[in-house]
C-alpha cells in the first residue's frame, strides 16, 4: 500500500516535473525565433510587384479577401478566384491584415510572430509522441533539438506561409493517432478526424500520410480484437465533413470540377519541364515570368492550368526516364541537400554548400536512429517508417523543397534524440563495466567480519 502511494507520489512529481520542462521549452523556443523576427521582418515590406515578397501566393490572395476581392488573384495582377492554394492560411493572414492593415509593418511582424509561437508549440507533441514511444530522456532531447533546429528556425521566423501550421497539425495528428490504436474513447477519433480535416485545408499533401496516421491505428486494433470500424467511419466523416465547404465552393466557382487545389500540373511542370540545372522552373511558373503572367490572365486559372497539365503529362509520356531520374534527384536533394555543385547551379544557389552539410549530417543521425529502433522494437518504429515514407512522394514527382519537409521533421528530431541518448547510454554501460571492482572502504570491511564472526 505504502509503496503504491510512493509511486502514485512519484508520477505526479514527475508529470510535473514534464509540463514545466514543456512550457520553459516552448517560451524559449518561440523567444530565440521571435529574436530571428526583429532582424528580418522588414525584408518582406519590398513593394515591387505589388509586395510579391509579403507571403507570395498566400499573402496576395489573404490581401485580396481583406480588400473584398474574395478568395481570388494569387500573383500581383488581378486574374479571378482561385483554388491555387487550400484556404485555411490564406484567410489567417486575412484575419492579421484586418487588425493590423494590408502588407504593412506591424502586419509583417504579427504574421512572422504567429509562425514563431506556431513552431514552438510543436515542442509540445513532440514531446509527448517521443515520450509515449521512447521514454522521457528521449522526449527532452528531441524538444531541446527542436527549439534548436535551423529549419524549424527558419521556415518560422522567416517566412510567410503554412510551413510552421502544418508541422504542428502533423505532429499532433501523429499523437493522436498514437492514442487511437489503445483507447476505446470516441473523443480522440473525433478530434483526429477534425483536425485532419484543417490540416487538409491547410495542405492536402499531409493526406498521403494516412496509411500511417489512420491506417497503422487501425489495423493495431484489428490485430489486437478491438472496434476500429464505426471509430473509423466516424473520423472519415468529420473529416470529409470539414473539408465538404471549400469543395463546394470550388464546384460553383469553376467551370471544371476542382477538389482542393488546382496547380498540381504546373508543379510537376516547373520541376521536370526543362531547364536542366536547377530543380525548378521559373520561366514557366507566373511568378517567375511576365508572359506567364499574361496568360494566366487571358485564359483564366483553369484554362491556363489545363495549358500546363497537357505539357507535364507530354513530357511525362514522352521522357520517361528522365522524369524518372529526376524524381531519383529530387528524393536525394530533399533529404541531403545535394542538387549539383555545378557553377551555373551554385550561381543560383549559393548556400547549397552549407546547406547540405546540415541536412545530410542531420538525415545520417535520423537514420541511425530509425534503423536503431527497427532492429529493438519494430512494431514501435513501424508507423514513423510508414509516414516518412508515403508522406514526401508527392514532391518526389514535382519539385522539392527543404520548407516542405518541416512536418517530417518533427519526428526526425526524435530519432535523432534516440540515436544520441542511445549513444550515451551505451557508452555509460560500457565505462560502469570497465570500472575495476575495489576493495570495500575500511568501516564497511570491519563491519563484514565482524557479521561474520
Amino acid at each position: 500500500m505504502f509503496y503504491a502511494y510512493e509511486q502514485q507520489n512519484q508520477d505526479v512529481v514527475a508529470g510535473r516535473q514534464s509540463l514545466w520542462f514543456v512550457l520553459f521549452a516552448v517560451l524559449a523556443a518561440w523567444a530565440l525565433r521571435l529574436v530571428v523576427v526583429g532582424f528580418v521582418y522588414r525584408g518582406f515590406l519590398d513593394p515591387e510587384r505589388n509586395n510579391w515578397l509579403f507571403g507570395f501566393e498566400v499573402g496576395s490572395i489573404a490581401r485580396s479577401i481583406a480588400s473584398g476581392h474574395g478568395f481570388a488573384n494569387p500573383f500581383w495582377v488581378p486574374s479571378g478566384p482561385t483554388a491555387w492554394v487550400t484556404p485555411v492560411y490564406p484567410y489567417v493572414v486575412a484575419g492579421i491584415f484586418s487588425l493590423f492593415g494590408i502588407q504593412t509593418k506591424a502586419a509583417a511582424f504579427a504574421i512572422l510572430t504567429l509562425n514563431s509561437l506556431l513552431s514552438a508549440l510543436t515542442c509540445i507533441p513532440i514531446f509527448f509522441v517521443a515520450k509515449r514511444t521512447l521514454g522521457a530522456s528521449v522526449a527532452r532531447v528531441a524538444v531541446l533539438m527542436w527549439a534548436l533546429f535551423p529549419y524549424s528556425i527558419f521556415f518560422s521566423a522567416n517566412s510567410m506561409w503554412y510551413h510552421s501550421l502544418l508541422a504542428l497539425e502533423v505532429a499532433t495528428l501523429f499523437l493522436l493517432s498514437l492514442l487511437l490504436a489503445d483507447t476505446d474513447a470516441i473523443r480522440p477519433w473525433i478530434a483526429f478526424g477534425v483536425l485532419l480535416g484543417v490540416a487538409t485545408l491547410t495542405n492536402p499533401v499531409v493526406l498521403a500520410g494516412l496509411p500511417a496516421l489512420l491506417g497503422w491505428p487501425c489495423y493495431l486494433r484489428w490485430r489486437s480484437g478491438k472496434k476500429h470500424g464505426v471509430r473509423f467511419l466516424i473520423a472519415s466523416l468529420l473529416t470529409v465533413l470539414t473539408v465538404t465547404p471549400w469543395v463546394v465552393r470550388n464546384l460553383r466557382t469553376f467551370p471544371k470540377a476542382v477538389f482542393l487545389k488546382d496547380n498540381f500540373w504546373i508543379e510537376v511542370a516547373v520541376g521536370n519541364v526543362g531547364n536542366d540545372i536547377h530543380w525548378w522552373n521559373g520561366s514557366l511558373h507566373p511568378a517567375g515570368n511576365i508572359d506567364e503572367i499574361k496568360s494566366l490572365q487571358d485564359l483564366g486559372e483553369i484554362g491556363y492550368l489545363n495549358i500546363k497539365r497537357q505539357r507535364a503529362a507530354t513530357f511525362v509520356r514522352e521522357h520517361p526516364m528522365v522524369f524518372l531520374l529526376r524524381s531519383c534527384r529530387r528524393m536525394v536533394y530533399f533529404w541531403t541537400g545535394y542538387w549539383s555543385l555545378s557553377r551555373e547551379y551554385l550561381q543560383q544557389e549559393p548556400m547549397d554548400p552549407w546547406n547540405m552539410v546540415v541536412c545530410t549530417s542531420y538525415s545520417l543521425l535520423v537514420l541511425l536512429g530509425l534503423s536503431r529502433l527497427l532492429r529493438q522494437e519494430p512494431k514501435t518504429a513501424a508507423p514513423f517508417l510508414l509516414l516518412l515514407l508515403v508522406y514526401p512522394l508527392v514532391y518526389y514527382v514535382t519539385h522539392p523543397e527543404f520548407s516542405y519537409r518541416l512536418p517530417l521533421d518533427t519526428l526526425g528530431v526524435i530519432f535523432a534524440a534516440y540515436f544520441v541518448v542511445s549513444v550515451h547510454r551505451a557508452r555509460n554501460v560500457r565505462e560502469a563495466a570497465a570500472e575495476p571492482v575495489g576493495l570495500a572502504p575500511l568501516p564497511e570491511l570491519e563491519s563484514a567480519i565482524a557479521t561474520e564472526a
